[in-house]
């Protein structure tokens, strides 16, 4: 049975906790390990200490704008390294990481977890085939 962590930035704990539910139910058929980051922007590296323990990555977590740059900075940093943990290490890593404007965005955005499980489940099969 592949192995699948889910990474989940807690700090929108009510958007994170949504995005986990999705991200849990749509993969009930791997095993699946949780744990949790304080914020998105230790995702990659939390990812990066357990690259060789698993089949593939779900990482979860929001980001919403404020009025400095903070948000571009963050976001690019984490879609990079999650990008270029994937490609380095050959694994699947779904990026449920929301970027929003406002928390009502990403409230309307928590099945992105499905969405992000799903992607890790299409190249874990692609793979396989």
């Amino acid at each position: 049975m592949k192995k699948i962590l889910i990474v989940t930035a807690n700090y929108y704990p009510e958007i994170s906790k949504q995005l986990e539910t999705h991200a849990v139910k749509t993969l009930s058929n791997f095993d699946c390990k949780k744990i949790s980051s304080p914020g998105v922007f230790e995702i990659p590296v939390l990812i990066s200490k357990n690259i060789d323990h698993f089949d593939g990555f779900v990482a979860l977590g929001c980001v919403i704008k404020g009025q400095t740059p903070h948000f571009d900075f963050i976001s690019s940093s984490v879609n990079n390294g999650l990008m270029q943990l994937a490609i380095q290490n050959k694994k699947p890593i779904g990026n449920g990481v929301l970027t929003c404007l406002n928390k009502e965005q990403a409230i309307a955005r928590v099945k992105k977890g499905i969405e992000a499980a799903e992607a890790v489940i299409k190249v874990i099969e692609n793979v396989a085939k």
